[in-house]
């Protein structure tokens, strides 16, 4: 029996998002759902979990089934509350008593910390507000989760909790992610399903392997399109000569077949869909400029400080130099961030023990995409920064996927991934020969990811970046830099790392 069922599901807001539909979640799904950014993947998230109608089609659920859905943000009125107090409060008003147990069960599960339990979820981190969220759903014990981008703000560690988190639920509990976490949907998912404006495709499989089923179906979708053009073409040029036959012959048969042969070309042409073509949400192109620096950044012996002054590691002598594509890794809390602040501030001439060379142009982009006002809209955003005239503005940011409507808007109501997009697109137009990345890919669609992917891995411009994303940071880091005890080690490669902090080692 299945525990959720979707059939001809449409949604328009504003504009179409996508139609037809139909899915189907039984006991023990892992399904894994990608489309690119702004396609409706929250959206239809929100109508499976009964908080906003379709356009079209129905949705059915199990009689009694519960649906929690985990959305990105925390909700305003839980930002005062604890962790326990916030999960406590999604049990139902006269189960508190009885059931309270169920909260400290949740938060052990999802290995919580007993110091943080207790902490407002406003003054915690975006990653342990996302557990928070998620342990909010698991005290309703629910039969479908709905999960939307479950790893963002997650280090490795957390993600690793995780995944032994879902692969440990019971058999009987279905689950859908929305997530651009290729890694992870490899490793939590078996089935993938990808939306689209229309004809969405599933398959039982995981990401990588129904990313290539995907590209399979499409082409030879492609090549069956081009048979039917192709059949109708013939059946056009042989309705064509019968006509010309049938005039000088003035037979009623030949019109007649003529006729026949016209209308089931039509017919064909009608009936005939088109390959999918993934609209792009917007290009990612980062456009460096040239340093003949030796070395852009460099690090004597910086120590890198808690903000109470406490040392957390100190660099040693290193150095970034064009071309070089450093990560830096290290569990949340190992000085990370710190460190990425210690880099601003030598950039603005303030730093202590890291020089940045007088050629440097630095694009800095940082995780809450802090770098602009949310609250002026893009065309603001880039009229104040750049100048490019009004026409060359509106052009740039359309091509970065926002549309005409969205740009004289607050930049507040875009998308996680628009606004991504706007920050690349900032980056862009900065030119600069140092990227300082914190979290780029956090928010973008698999396809920005591989966009950035590309254009940093191509780009004769620096790196420094913090990410959580394996595939991210296998594509492009060339060094990396791992934060080991008080020390700063460069290692061969990020995959020692990558076990042990999924194992829960750091």
């Amino acid at each position: 029996m299945s525990l959720l069922s979707v059939s001809g599901l449409g949604l328009t807001l504003g504009e179409t998002l996508f139609t037809g539909l139909s899915l189907t979640l039984q006991p023990g799904d892992r399904v894994g759902l990608v489309a690119a950014n702004g396609r409706g993947k929250s959206s239809l998230l929100r109508v499976l979990a009964g908080q906003v109608d379709p356009s079209q089609g129905s949705v059915t659920r199990a009689r009694g089934a519960c649906v929690a859905l985990v959305a990105q943000e925390v909700p305003g009125p839980l930002l005062p509350l604890t962790m326990r107090a916030a999960a406590l409060g999604a049990l139902p008003a006269e189960a508190r008593d009885y059931d309270g147990w169920r909260v400290d069960v949740a938060l052990d599960d999802l290995a919580v910390p007993p110091e943080l339990r207790d902490r407002p979820l406003a003054a915690l981190s975006g990653g342990w507000q996302r557990t928070a969220l998620l342990a909010c759903a698991a005290v309703t014990e629910p039969d479908v989760y709905l999960l939307d981008e479950p790893t963002n703000h997650l280090d490795l560690a957390r993600i690793g909790v995780l995944t032994r988190w879902l692969a440990a639920l019971p058999r009987s509990v279905a689950v859908l992610a929305v997530s651009h976490d290729r890694a992870f949907l490899d490793t939590a998912t078996a089935r993938t399903v990808f939306l689209r404006e229309v004809a969405s495709r599933d398959f039982a499989l995981p990401y990588s392997a129904a990313r290539a089923a995907l590209e399979g179906a499409d082409e030879a979708d492609a090549r069956a399109y081009q048979n039917r053009m192709q059949e109708a073409q013939h059946l056009r040029r042989q309705a064509a000569k019968l006509k010309n036959i049938g005039i000088n012959s003035g037979s009623d048969l030949l019109k007649v077949k003529t006729r026949q042969l016209t209308e089931r070309a039509a017919r064909i042409e009608a009936e005939a869909r088109p390959a999918h073509r993934e609209g792009a949400a917007g290009a990612i192109r980062l456009e460096g400029s040239a340093s003949h620096a030796r070395a852009l950044l460099a690090f004597e012996d910086a120590a890198i400080a808690a903000p109470d002054g406490r040392i957390l590691f100190r660099t040693g002598q290193k150095w970034i130099v064009p071309g070089d594509r450093v990560v830096l890794l290290g569990p949340n809390g190992a000085g990370k961030s710190r460190m990425m602040a210690a880099v601003r501030a030598a950039l603005s001439g303030a730093g202590e023990g890291v020089r940045a060379a007088a050629s440097v142009r630095a694009g800095i982009s940082d995780q809450d995409l802090g770098q602009f006002d949310a609250n002026r809209t893009p065309h603001e955003i880039l009229s104040a920064r750049f100048d490019l005239g009004d026409q060359a503005i509106r052009s740039a940011l359309a091509g970065a996927g926002i549309a005409m409507a969205r740009q004289a808007a607050p930049a507040r109501s875009l998308s996680g991934g628009q606004k991504a997009r706007l920050a690349m697109l900032i980056l862009r137009l900065e030119r600069p020969n140092l990227y300082v990345l914190d979290e780029p890919t956090n928010h973008l669609d698999i396809e920005g990811q591989e966009a950035l992917e590309e254009e940093i891995a191509r780009d004769a411009a620096a790196a420094l970046i913090v990410s959580h994303d394996r595939a991210f940071v296998r594509a492009v880091g060339t060094r990396f830099w791992r934060i080991a005890g008080r020390r700063l080690d460069e290692v061969e490669s990020p995959e020692d790392f990558f076990r042990e902090a999924e194992a829960g080692g750091g």
